[in-house]
């Protein structure tokens, strides 16, 4: 084997041995010790499964689990419903020119800390906010309505965050689509409606797919946007983990929740992943 042959195979290698690097420093190694943790007793050094069977015989703890998928189905399903017309306008009736204009401001909460977005929506729907005085200094109301600290201030809060990431994706898997789909489906006969629900829905399900999953996930693991806006009147996965670290110490515990988290995540992007190779073939 000759020196040009040597240095071409280990060309890819040096690329991607800092990729490599980073990602066992910041995430193998983390997770491993996790994992370890997790095993371990609060009290002892011993390894066991007692804080996973804790998980599963603790019913606060299984409805943890399951708030956190109540609100992260209600949050993907709202968000995918109010993106995909957005993105069809972006994409579809807006002028070329105009476009990257639109676009910029669709993604202005990007711009802004996710801190100051949950607190601005907590202001404007706590008992004093905005829509409270309105609907009671308009007469339709005697009584100022309960909607911060509730399952409706957490779905609005992550709604309002992650319309704007689905309409990106839905957006992009639009403008690749070729006109002649359209022009082949009216030269067949189809009319408007059957061309989008037979011909550009299907074709841009991959991109909701994606786009969906990404919310998925953001959304299951977050814990800002529960805790300020939702209280702690219906916990979810991360708050309940966050409570294992600073009220009571339990790093294992905290650690068994976690990993289960993950465990939920990875049974859901090998749902959507298999889905999507079904799809391709």
């Amino acid at each position: 084997m000759n020196s040009s042959t040597r240095e071409g195979r280990a060309l890819p290698w040096a690329l991607v041995t800092p990729a490599l690097g980073w990602t066992l420093l910041f995430f193998v190694l983390p997770f491993v010790a996790m994992g370890l943790s997790s095993l371990r007793g609060s009290g002892d050094s011993s390894f066991s499964l007692a804080n996973y069977s804790q998980f599963f015989a603790n019913p606060a703890y299984w409805q943890a689990m399951v708030n956190s998928l109540e609100v992260t189905a209600i949050v993907t399903v709202v968000s995918v419903l109010l993106a995909y017309p957005f993105a069809w306008i972006l994409a579809e009736q807006v002028p070329e020119r105009w476009q990257r204009a639109a676009l910029m401001l669709a993604v202005l909460p990007f711009w802004t800390s996710y801190v100051v977005r949950s607190y601005s929506w907590l202001l404007v729907l706590s008992q004093n906010g905005v829509i409270n005085r309105a609907l009671v200094g308009s007469g339709l109301l005697s009584e100022p309505l309960q909607l911060a600290n509730t399952r409706f201030a957490t779905v609005t809060g992550f709604v309002h965050f992650f319309v704007m990431l689905l309409t990106l994706t839905i957006f992009a898997n639009l403008k690749q689509l070729s006109p002649s789909y359209r022009k082949a489906a009216a030269d067949l006969g189809a009319g408007p409606a059957r061309t989008f629900w037979h011909v550009i829905l299907p074709l841009t399900l991959p991109g909701i797919m994606v786009g969906a999953f990404l919310t998925f996930v953001l959304c299951i693991g977050d814990y800002i946007t529960p805790q300020i806006l939702g209280g702690n009147n219906e916990l979810v996965m991360p708050q309940l983990v966050m409570m294992q670290i600073g009220r009571r110490g339990d790093f294992p515990l905290a650690s068994a929740l976690s990993i289960i988290l993950m465990a939920v995540v990875t049974v859901a992007y090998l749902a959507c992943a298999r889905w999507l190779k079904i799809e391709r073939t």
